[in-house]
């Protein structure tokens, strides 16, 4: 996942709540430019007054009086098209949306897709989310430590993950394309590094992507994946990680079946390559320090076989 493909403004809207967010922001701008403007101007004619030429009394007064009710104005004008756009980006959608469970937790994003028609074909990934071109998408957040925030410039506003709250709002993407998020509130010393993909696709493309990760874990096909597979399941791995087809389950940390799917690691630290790979499950606390994963000691030949299960992990 190169930089070139990623977007990331909020000035560069890709959906109905980004474009609304984006026309409040250029109006206040104007505005605010404007008014810098004209207030700059009336200092600079005031500096060029000399101290023998007094303003009259009833300039002076209907100067004072012009400013304040401009700043009334401007402020209630201002105030009146931030509610509209409020109302605007808080209204509802119909019901069969896409739904999406996101937890925030130090530092990365659980992601899972809700059928709330067949729980056993919920889908569990890890800070990368895929979601149709044209249809609205409903986001239910929460955390599971600290207060986070989501925000994907492109497509929405800031929403915090509060701790024991859960809270909810719906975007839309009206085009393709990969677009950056971020942790937009501070929660913890890696809070800079707490960053998450949204790829929107065609509707063909995202129920191929979703059967495929509804798959379970495909079975190694080599003497070396096998060696890694079984390395796995004998390692604390199974302590924190799910592959769905084996006997590893916990949920402490990111579900591992289509790990090798994925464009990065570590919540966007890595891309994902096998030397990336190597180098985050030897020792992960030399790449994001303070996270809950703890160093492997493997010889060099345990860690090749444990890169090339995950590899294989599609």
């Amino acid at each position: 996942m190169g930089p070139a493909t990623v977007a990331q403004s909020a000035l560069d809207p890709a959906g109905p709540q980004a474009a609304q967010l984006s026309h409040l922001w250029w109006v206040m701008f104007w505005v605010c430019t404007a008014v810098f403007l004209v207030v700059m101007a009336s200092v600079a004619t005031a500096v060029r007054r000399r101290p023998s030429e007094p303003t009259p009394d009833r300039v002076l007064t209907g100067s004072v009086a012009f400013g304040v009710g401009a700043t009334v104005a401007i402020l209630f004008g201002l105030l009146v098209i931030s509610f509209v756009t409020g109302r605007a980006v808080a209204s509802t959608v119909d019901a069969g949306a896409v739904t999406i469970a996101v937890t925030g937790q130090q530092w990365w994003w659980n992601v899972e897709y809700v059928d709330p028609n067949a729980p056993s074909l919920r889908v569990h990934t890890a800070n990368e989310i895929h979601i149709p071109v044209g249809r609205p998408v409903v986001f239910n957040l929460a955390s599971r430590d600290v207060i986070h925030s989501f925000w994907v410039p492109n497509l929405h506003g800031k929403r915090d993950l509060i701790p024991g709250y859960q809270t909810s709002f719906w975007l839309q993407a009206d085009r393709p394309g990969v677009y950056r998020g971020q942790c937009a509130e501070f929660c913890g010393h890696q809070h800079a590094w707490m960053a998450l993909y949204v790829t929107a696709e065609s509707d063909a493309e995202f129920k191929g992507w979703l059967a495929a990760q509804r798959r379970p874990a495909v079975e190694p096909s080599s003497d070396i994946t096998r060696q890694g597979r079984d390395l796995f399941l004998k390692s604390t791995c199974t302590q924190c990680h799910t592959v769905r087809g084996t006997i590893a389950g916990a949920v402490s940390g990111p579900d591992l079946t289509h790990v090798a799917s994925r464009g990065s690691l570590a919540a966007g630290i890595l891309s994902n390559t096998r030397g990336h790979i190597e180098r985050w499950v030897r020792d992960p606390q030399q790449v994001k320090p303070g996270n809950r994963m703890p160093p492997n000691a493997m010889s060099d030949d345990e860690l090749g076989a444990l890169s090339t299960y995950l590899e294989s992990l599609k």
